[in-house]
């Protein structure tokens, strides 16, 4: 039986859906000494330029620079799945099997259809999985019952406004690097591929500037934000920035 367990989960629809939004926060608390993954629904295989077996490598790059300590992709169908019992078991077994006391996940809604139906997929997987009548195995054995103790959303291609807003000043080269190893998906000026809106130089930009936005609101240079499904609260109204 696997016996790692993780402090965070990021979950994404697609690879570089969590280097673009909240890698950030995953090398910050990588760095702090937490316990990270990812899981990646699909390969992506719907992607304009490159190929899935480009963008696996590109993703267990992007992996290394971040510190995380596992990253597995569930192969859905990319532009396709859906939020239904199959899908959900398969995410309650990565669940189950990491323990992660809060999941990040895809924005509520979103340019991109997988965002939002990916969205909802984590989150309803992240309910589920603490129900002990939902019985799954693993390599034969059957697992427990899991649920994270907090599920957050992370900010994609819509503008909204965050919940909470995190410091990443630190480590927002780090995020830059995990963004770049994806070559095929962003800006190149020598490529030959088709442009797509996520390949021109303003895109690859507007990760830094977007992120200098949020990091204004804290007093510091660069921030990622995220929404809650519940409200969130501290022990101390001092504890608040």
């Amino acid at each position: 039986m696997n016996d790692l367990k993780l402090d965070i989960l990021a979950i994404g629809a697609h690879p570089d859906d969590v280097e673009l939004s909240c890698s950030g926060v995953l090398a910050k608390e990588a760095a702090n000494g937490k316990i990270t993954g990812i899981l990646d629904l699909t390969r992506g295989e719907l992607g304009t330029r490159g190929t899935p077996e480009i963008r696996d490598t590109e993703a267990a790059a992007a992996a290394k620079i971040l510190g995380v300590s596992v990253r597995e992709n569930l192969g859905f169908r990319d532009g396709f799945f859906v939020n239904d019992e199959a899908h959900q078991l398969e995410i309650i077994k990565i669940i189950r099997k990491y323990k992660p006391e809060i999941v990040l996940c895809n924005a509520l809604y979103d340019r991109h259809p997988d965002h939002g139906m990916g969205s909802e997929l984590a989150s309803k997987s992240c309910f589920l999985s603490g129900l002990r009548m939902i019985e799954t195995e693993v390599d034969g054995k059957k697992q427990e019952a899991w649920r994270p103790k907090h599920v957050y959303h992370y900010i994609q291609w819509q503008d909204m406004e965050p919940d909470f807003i995190v410091d990443i000043t630190d480590f927002m080269d780090t995020k830059i690097e995990s963004v770049a190893a994806y070559s095929s998906q962003f800006y190149d000026p020598k490529s030959g591929e088709p442009e797509t809106p996520i390949s021109n130089k303003n895109f690859f930009e507007s990760i830094k500037y977007r992120a200098a936005n949020l990091g204004r609101y804290l007093g510091t240079e660069y921030a990622e934000g995220f929404k809650a499904e519940r409200y969130s609260g501290v022990d101390s109204i001092f504890d608040l920035k």
